[in-house]
């Protein structure tokens, strides 16, 4: 899809706070209430924007321990990969999971609220799926940037 420059600018006022309303982003675009409300409209349609979400600051509700696994499967056949990615997904604990190139095989981000629930999460949930041959995990020291919109 092309984006025109006020589309561009849109996305990046909605990334930003998307309880704006259109008024307050029509008066920013310099357009009309109903213009932005059509180019909101169409940008959902598109599929360009498909979920609106509160940011939860995880300090706040005690889950600040972020954890970085790598994740080697014993084989990568069809099967150990789709039930592996099946049983990930169900992880309350897995915030992101990502399919990866090189030495292992998957990536996952972990949230839980301190070193002895990572162990909790490891033993009782992780490590009874299926096929995993071995994990290599990392844990955040301090977060330097974490963002989730996308610049156009």
């Amino acid at each position: 899809m092309n984006f025109d420059n006020i589309d561009k600018k849109l996305l990046k006022l909605l990334q930003n706070d998307s309880k704006q309303t259109n008024k307050v982003l029509a008066y920013a675009l310099g357009l009309s209430v109903t213009a932005v409300y059509e180019r909101i409209k169409k940008l959902e349609n598109k599929g360009v924007i498909n979920k609106y979400v509160a940011l939860v600051d995880k300090k706040k509700v005690d889950k600040d321990f972020v954890a970085f696994c790598n994740i080697k499967l014993v084989q990568h056949t069809q099967d150990y990969v789709v039930k592996f990615e099946r049983e990930v997904a169900k992880l309350n604990e897995v915030l992101e999971c990502y399919h990866i190139s090189g030495d292992y095989d998957y990536l996952i981000k972990v949230l839980v609220e301190d070193m002895e629930e990572f162990r909790e999460f490891m033993v009782k949930k992780l490590t009874k799926i299926d096929h995993i041959g071995s994990t290599y995990s990392m844990f955040m020291i301090n977060e330097v940037k974490h963002t989730t919109a996308i610049t156009l």
